[in-house]
């Protein structure tokens, strides 16, 4: 016996996510399965806003509801200083700490051979114009210690050294770490005392 059509119709489509297996996506399944119609219809109308309701920021590429974002936005923060983020994610985990009152940037990606990730899929020709734009005085490289970040670390220190000072986060965070899952003192301590990259 299989399962009706749309329950495994939902099981393959949630199986996709990321860390979500099958045996995972089934038990969401049933879990919903469980749920009243107006739950999923909350549930459903959520999903729908996730694209209709957020934009991304021209100045920072971060997801956002506003273009501007608010930080892009406030007259107040340092606008010599950009902090270089891989994802939204990061960016929110850095403004969490409290430490950083510059605007940020964010890459969208690193680079990474395995998945054929280059630089040209990043958002690294905006970074260049931005940098152009607004007289960047320093670049703060906020990306995870992994191989990915090491690399695409490196790769934009070989094309700006020349002409921006460029440090990188201090290493109290774990090699191999992703930065969205360090908490805020580790950080806070790390981007306080940064690295300039020669």
């Amino acid at each position: 016996m299989r399962y009706p059509k749309a329950i495994q119709n939902l099981i393959e489509k949630l199986a996709t996510l990321p860390s979500v297996g099958p045996k995972t996506a089934e038990r969401y399944t049933f879990h919903l399965l469980r749920q009243s119609d107006e739950s999923l219809n909350k549930l459903a109308e959520a999903v729908r806003e996730l694209k209709s309701k957020t934009t991304l920021c021209a100045s920072c590429q971060a997801i956002t509801e506003t273009n501007p974002c608010s930080i892009c936005a406030d007259q107040n923060r340092a606008n010599d200083v950009l902090c270089l983020v891989e994802k939204t994610q990061d960016l929110l985990t850095i403004e969490a700490t409290k430490q950083f009152n510059g605007k940020y940037f964010v890459l969208g990606g690193l680079i990474n051979t395995i998945n054929e990730v280059s630089p040209d899929d990043l958002n690294i020709a905006k970074l260049i114009k931005r940098l152009k734009d607004d007289k960047i005085k320093e670049i703060i490289l906020a990306l995870n210690f992994t191989l990915e970040g090491e690399t695409t670390a490196l790769y934009l220190n070989k094309i700006l050294h020349d002409h921006i000072k460029i440090t990188r986060l201090a290493k109290g965070l774990p090699a191999g770490s992703d930065l969205e899952y360090a908490d805020e003192t580790t950080l806070a301590s790390a981007l306080k005392y940064r690295n300039e990259i020669k």
